[in-house]
């Protein structure tokens, strides 16, 4: 078949696109800008078109799949339709393959890239030989979100955004976790606990629903609760930091051991594990003589934030902690304001700069975009140690004050991971 994706540069779109290249189907798409997974996808052979124009699209195509963020009136979409071509959201076409494999769906506000990847790899040392569709890069995949495995079974990240997790046909669900996340879709921490009890009834009378033993949900599959058991908690040997990897970890071991996984096999399996593209990755790095820890990290959301803070001072004990932070999404940022506050109020790092706001297109409104912004952000947490910057003056202050065998966190889910590729 000839398939095309539209906004192939997102992180599950571009994972989906490489299973249907991997079955051997013809793949196009395009994305408004160029990045290093379209510049992957396109070292794989497939045919990348930057900008999102109708003559991208062709009579001939017998699919044309899109990312939940591409809106109705986009110029490919239309086209699409005039040709009267199959088109698919990719939660749609997601949905579709988890009802071809015994799928293990992943989704929690925070935390389901990592425990995904742990299933996944644990899986793998086992024998299993999953797929596996996960929306960040893994070094053991080849520094890619995909890997096309030989058995029956399909491990997915599933995310709430949009409702994108109630097309997906789960035999066993995980939920790490419940907060207030993607309020500018959700509106409320009501209706965020409504959908991931929704995501919950997915799950067959025959099959398996993983929740930390505190969330308020409920479903009629078998249910496993995991949390912090001292027996398993004291063998688990990780190496990525903090209490949040530790329930993530939790939470694989309960999947392994559903699957009839050997604890040890599942031990070794977390044990090895090294985290994920911009989860805590640590780099040493020198600059002018001096020796700097550089971590990068995606966290952008208030309790992400406080658990990367929290396991990085319990990593890197009494160095001095620099922190820049860049605030994804105006929305997120207005939604959230007074628990930004008082994290960065409370959290012990030495030295905090919070960068503007990375905007987000097509999600972002115009009423909110003037009641909030960074330097608002920083007034309102009223500490010394603190700062409002824009990237390049944040960039030039740390270079001239940090001083040799400091750390630097580089926090955010926009484009300040650039940052951390210039240090």
């Amino acid at each position: 078949m000839k398939i095309h994706f539209i906004g192939i540069g997102g992180i599950g779109v571009s994972a989906l696109a490489q299973y249907y290249l991997q079955k051997g189907h013809d793949i196009s798409g395009s994305d408004l800008a160029a990045s290093e997974i379209t510049n992957f996808l396109a070292s794989k052979g497939v045919k990348i078109m930057i900008g999102n124009m109708a003559e991208n699209i062709q009579p001939d195509f017998d699919l044309v799949i899109h990312s939940p963020a591409v809106k109705t009136e986009n110029p490919e979409l239309l086209q699409a339709t005039r040709y009267k071509l199959q088109t698919k959201s990719y939660p749609q076409a997601l949905g579709e393959l988890t009802r071809q494999y015994k799928t293990i769906a992943i989704s929690g506000s925070h935390g389901k890239s990592t425990t995904t990847a742990m299933i996944a790899l644990i899986l793998i040392k086992a024998g299993i030989d999953p797929t596996v569709i996960v929306g960040t890069k893994l070094k053991e995949f080849g520094n890619t979100n995909f890997r096309i495995g030989k058995s029956n079974y399909l491990v997915i990240e599933a995310c709430e955004y949009d409702g994108s997790f109630l097309e997906y046909s789960p035999q066993i669900a995980v939920i790490t976790n419940v907060d207030k996340e993607h309020l500018d879709y959700f509106k409320t921490f009501a209706n965020v606990k409504k959908a991931f009890k929704d995501f919950a009834k997915k799950v067959p009378a025959d099959g398996f629903l993983i929740t930390e033993k505190n969330l308020p949900v409920k479903a009629s599959p078998v249910g496993v609760a995991f949390g912090l058991r001292p027996r398993d908690a004291k063998k688990l040997k990780l190496q990525v930091p903090g209490k949040h990897n530790i329930y993530n970890a939790l939470a694989a071991l309960a999947v392994a051991r559903i699957l009839g996984v050997k604890d040890e096999v599942s031990f070794k399996a977390l044990a090895e594990f090294n985290g994920t593209w911009r989860r805590f990755e640590t780099k040493e790095v020198k600059i002018k003589n001096l020796k700097l820890k550089i971590v990068s990290d995606y966290g952008h959301h208030p309790t992400e934030v406080m658990a990367t803070l929290k396991a990085a001072r319990e990593k890197f004990g009494k160095a001095k902690i620099w922190c820049i932070f860049q605030p994804h999404q105006k929305q997120r940022t207005y939604y959230l304001f007074k628990d930004f506050v008082k994290l960065f109020r409370t959290i012990k790092i030495d030295q905090i700069i919070i960068t503007d706001i990375y905007d987000v297109a097509g999600r972002e409104e115009k009423n909110i975009n003037e009641k909030v912004d960074s330097p608002l952000l920083v007034k309102k947490i009223g500490r010394k140690h603190v700062q409002y910057m824009p990237l390049e003056a944040a960039e030039k202050f740390v270079k001239e004050n940090i001083k040799s065998r400091e750390v630097l966190i580089i926090m955010g889910a926009g484009d300040i991971y650039k940052l951390f590729d210039k240090f």
